[in-house]
């Protein structure tokens, strides 16, 4: 009989899944990971741990599986939370939920469970897994789970192919209203338990109170941009787009001085803002809501525009650096030269978009059939076939 370690979240996923399995004849056991201690910046009521460890053991003891505990925030801090305050400082925007998949969840975790015997670890994430074979060796394919409004295949775009042969995804094929069904009809505790949200094993929180742990506030100036600032045209056509420095030139993010636009208020640091952001501004008195459209560290300054369609919110393209590419498919990894059309996402719940992956020296880039709205350094870009599988991805360089 295959062991299995269940990831027992206490959230309703976790435990169908574990129910699941179970019921397909795999040795279940569950295991409750805590990552974070720290309560600095989080928001009040958001499911603390205690609660969610407490409703783990609860669904533990309702399917009769063994149920353990373990601490992995030490590794949680040092390669996810450490990260995200770096890649805030240089004015990026990182995805913790991405990092602690690859880091902690397929990582941490997985080597705890196969310290406790098991043949695979599982999670109650949507999305799937095939198995096939080239040229005589196994290779396992992440496929987009089969309900459309909760798939997170996204955040699990930076796995090996050694981590996915460990990985079980036993809710991946049914719809979310399914799963609650069975949660409800074998009586567990998490049935209608609310789904967590925020940062993965942190929870919600007031993210620049959450960074200033290691990121000092700094006053600075906010600076409106027209949307008709001369810097937006381009007489770029889509037919020169294969020249490399066309490329580079149409994945530059715009380029603003303070000269550019207006003041329209002050802030407490450019690094604790992202592109698109609506909230947190705290300047009225416009026709339309701002949205931020850069930033700048060095000299401390957030760009703004008036309303979600301004120009400077969106871009043709996006670049990311060789070394930060991915394949989660090595066999289908592109050459210095080569280009492929994919299905695109560069954020969670983003609806596939059309496009081209040019591969260069050095540099990849992406060229999209319509223009992006919001393209955040830090963040990641996906890639999927025709047929919803997801072969790479790459850390968004500009």
């Amino acid at each position: 009989m295959k062991k299995v370690v269940v990831g027992l979240s206490g959230g309703v996923d976790s435990s169908v899944a574990a129910y699941i399995l179970k019921e397909r004849g795999y040795e279940v056991i569950g295991l409750f990971m805590r990552n974070w201690h720290d309560t600095t910046g989080t928001l009040d009521g958001d499911c603390p741990w205690e609660d969610d460890r407490m409703f783990a053991e609860l669904v533990a003891k309702k399917l009769d599986i063994p149920f353990h505990y373990i601490d992995l925030s030490s590794e949680y801090r040092a390669r996810v939370v450490d990260y995200m305050f770096a890649e805030y400082e240089k004015g990026r925007t990182p995805n913790p939920d991405v990092l602690c998949n690859r880091e902690i969840k397929f990582d941490a975790f997985l080597n705890a469970a196969l310290e406790l015997g098991a043949d695979y670890v599982a999670t109650g994430h949507y999305c799937q897994k095939e198995d096939i074979v080239v040229d005589g060796k196994p290779v396992y394919k992440l496929i987009a789970g089969a309900d459309p409004s909760k798939d997170q295949s996204y955040f699990l775009c930076q796995l090996s192919q050694q981590q996915l042969s460990r990985a079980l995804f036993p809710i991946g094929d049914i719809l979310k209203s399914e799963v609650r069904r069975i949660a409800a009809e074998q009586g567990l505790a998490t049935a209608e338990r609310k789904d967590s949200q925020g940062i993965c094993f942190v929870g919600k929180v007031d993210l620049p109170i959450f960074l200033q742990q290691q990121l000092k506030a700094k006053k600075g100036d906010i600076i409106e941009v027209s949307s008709s600032w001369s810097g937006y045209d381009t007489d770029i056509t889509a037919s020169e787009v294969s020249n490399e420095l066309n490329l580079e030139e149409l994945s530059q993010p715009y380029k603003y001085t303070h000269s550019d636009g207006v003041k329209v208020g002050e802030h407490n640091g450019a690094h604790f803002f992202t592109i698109g952001q609506r909230k947190g501004l705290n300047v009225g008195g416009k026709p339309l809501p701002l949205f931020v459209i850069a930033i700048d560290v060095d000299k401390n300054i957030v760009y703004v525009g008036q309303g979600d369609k301004h120009r400077g919110l969106f871009r043709k393209a996006l670049r990311m650096n060789s070394n930060e590419v991915h394949w989660i498919r090595e066999d289908l990894a592109m050459l210095v030269g080569e280009k492929r059309r994919y299905k695109m996402r560069i954020r969670y719940r983003q609806p596939l978009q059309g496009g081209e992956l040019i591969c260069q020296d050095g540099v990849s880039y992406i060229y999209f059939d319509e223009e992006q709205k919001s393209i955040t350094a830090g963040q990641f870009a996906s890639w999927y076939t025709i047929d919803g599988e997801l072969v790479g991805s790459g850390v968004i360089d500009k």
